[in-house]
């Protein structure tokens, strides 16, 4: 495992995605944790879909922009130097809105790295 230093812009984009996704946790073979940067341009989702996770936690900073998550109990606005946390089994969906004048980036944490994601039907 060692010791890395990465440059996000560095590497390949994640395919089959509706926002840029980049993942830390495949470049340097991190197996607990899941770390990915994000760039949405208006109108992109970050994740694949509504979603909800069995064990793994959820934590979503924001390196610039405004990132919005849509919850079944309302909708959160989060903005540059802010963090949002799902924590298993609750739903949310990541987004830039529409109507957003910028890009939103953001540094999104999960753990364990576990694929337990299940979609969530509002």
């Amino acid at each position: 495992m060692g010791y890395h230093v990465v440059d996000p812009d560095a590497l390949e984009p994640m395919p089959d995605r509706d926002a840029e996704a980049r993942s830390i946790t495949d470049h340097v073979g991190l197996t607990n944790l899941g770390l990915r940067v994000y760039r949405a341009d208006p109108g992109d989702q970050l994740p694949l879909v509504y979603h909800y996770h069995d064990e793994q936690e959820e934590a979503f900073y924001v390196v610039e922009g405004e990132l919005n998550v849509e919850t079944p109990e309302g909708e959160y606005v989060v903005p540059a130097g802010q963090l949002f946390v799902a924590t298993p089994g609750e739903p949310h969906r990541a987004y830039n809105p529409a109507t957003a004048d910028a890009a939103v980036r953001v540094l999104a944490v999960g753990a364990p790295a576990v694929d337990d994601a299940h979609p969530y039907e509002p």
